[in-house]
């Protein structure tokens, strides 16, 4: 299965590389140059295949727990001073996607969608530590049941140059279900209580609507 927003590159993928390795075929002489053009062309749409790929994830909704919103691995887990919606310290668990990742971005929660705004910018790698505020990317709240309100947000990374957001101000959003994609390599931050335990470390690779990032800290701590 692949995500609706590779399906216009895909077919012009897929008539690009057909139309290459036709050329290659009837126009080019020396076997090991033709052999080389056509292995190449075809590398290169089933790598375009499988970045548009788009697994199904059966998630049951759970209210205590927090899930990855994208596949990756964590790069930072840390407090932050959170200037454009909350204007509060929050918990930032950041996860970077490597080209080879899955790119859809899936709700990390259940809840109502209270805030969703897209803000043009740079480009800069999706580590760095200004991408957060400086780059491309969209912010995205959500007010859940048990967590009260807490964010995401798609970066745009030195790859990535569109960022594709699904959540609208005032939707009824399910956990794990499609929230948008990110093209190209990127970054997505989660913006959580200061209250919550936070169930991953740095360097771990998570799966989107599969591993926890967080949990609600039980009444007696």
């Amino acid at each position: 299965m692949f995500h609706k927003e590779g399906q216009k590159i895909i077919i012009a993928t897929f008539f690009l590389v057909v139309a290459a390795v036709l050329v290659a075929q009837y126009y080019i002489d020396v076997e090991w140059i033709r052999f080389a053009v056509q292995i190449a062309a075809l590398f290169f749409l089933i790598a375009i295949l499988q970045f548009f790929r788009n697994p199904k994830r059966l998630v049951t909704p759970n209210f205590d727990e927090i899930l990855a919103p994208v596949d990756g691995k964590v790069v930072v887990i840390e407090e932050v001073d959170e200037p454009e919606y909350f204007k509060e310290k929050r918990k930032q668990v950041s996860i970077f996607m490597s080209p080879t990742n899955v790119h859809v971005t899936r709700y990390p929660a259940s809840g109502t969608v209270t805030y969703s705004k897209y803000h043009p910018g740079k480009y800069l790698v999706a580590w760095h530590p200004k991408s957060s505020t400086e780059n491309e990317r969209t912010t995205i709240i959500l007010h859940t049941p048990k967590f009260g309100e807490i964010g995401y947000r798609q970066i745009a990374g030195a790859m990535a140059r569109r960022i594709v957001n699904y959540a609208e101000e005032g939707e009824q959003v399910t956990q794990g279900d499609d929230a948008g994609f990110i093209k190209f390599g990127s970054r997505v931050d989660l913006l959580l209580p200061l209250d919550c335990d936070i169930t991953v470390k740095l360097n771990q690779k998570v799966v989107g609507a599969r591993t926890c990032i967080a949990s609600i800290r039980p009444l007696d701590d």
